[in-house]
């Protein structure tokens, strides 16, 4: 191979060298403004961009892996509400706001009421319901007064522990309200008082 073949094909090498560096140049500066642009004005940045604080609905609703409703955030016939259901979709809580005020309503795997919190007109109140949905115990505060009250099957009061302007006291009920016993703890001390079928107090201490 003469001097001048060997020169024109380092030449062609050379050639092809200066096209492959221009063609990485191109990619490299074509990557950089595609980066350049996406991070610009990319989703991200339009939604940073965009001063979205808030989100509007009418309803919002959590699925689990096998697309069953878990929880539902919604609005009630009297308010907002937070429905969390088990797997069988039955509700288990409820967080609720209505117009008197919010609620907490905690059900069995039944679906039946078992407990309710609920603050009402600015008095809050706890009560327990047994397996056939009637209250049995509740406890409630409203000014001065604080009281806990035990119920029967029926919905009657057969205890009742109450704090009623800085005095404790303890009533115990018979069968129809009918017969009683009360202990109380005022300024001049303890006191004891047992109370008939016809409510006449039939003894007494002090």
């Amino acid at each position: 191979m003469s001097t001048d073949e060997r020169m024109e094909k380092m030449e062609g090498q050379l050639a092809r060298v200066r096209w492959i560096n221009r063609c990485l140049t191109a990619c490299i500066v074509l990557s950089l403004g595609v980066w350049f642009i996406l991070k610009t004005f990319g989703p991200e940045q339009v939604w940073a961009q965009s001063a979205v604080k808030e989100i509007r609905a009418t309803g919002f609703v959590l699925e689990d892996e096998n697309g069953k409703t878990r929880a539902g955030l919604g609005m009630f016939e009297h308010g907002p509400g937070l429905t969390l259901t088990d797997e069988n979709g039955k509700p288990c809580a409820v967080l609720s706001v209505a117009k008197n005020g919010p609620g907490l309503t905690l059900a069995d795997e039944n679906g039946k009421r078992r407990a309710e919190f609920a603050v009402t007109e600015g008095t809050p109140a706890l009560a327990l319901f047994d397996e056939n949905g009637k209250g049995r115990a509740g406890l409630h505060v409203s000014g001065s007064v604080s009281r806990f009250a035990l119920y029967d099957e029926n919905g009657k009061v057969h205890a009742s522990l109450a704090v009623i302007k800085k005095e404790p006291s303890l009533a115990l009920l018979g069968e129809n309200t009918k017969g009683s016993a009360t202990l109380s703890v005022g300024e001049r001390g303890p006191s004891l008082f047992l109370f008939d079928a016809n409510a006449k107090s039939i003894w007494s201490a002090p």
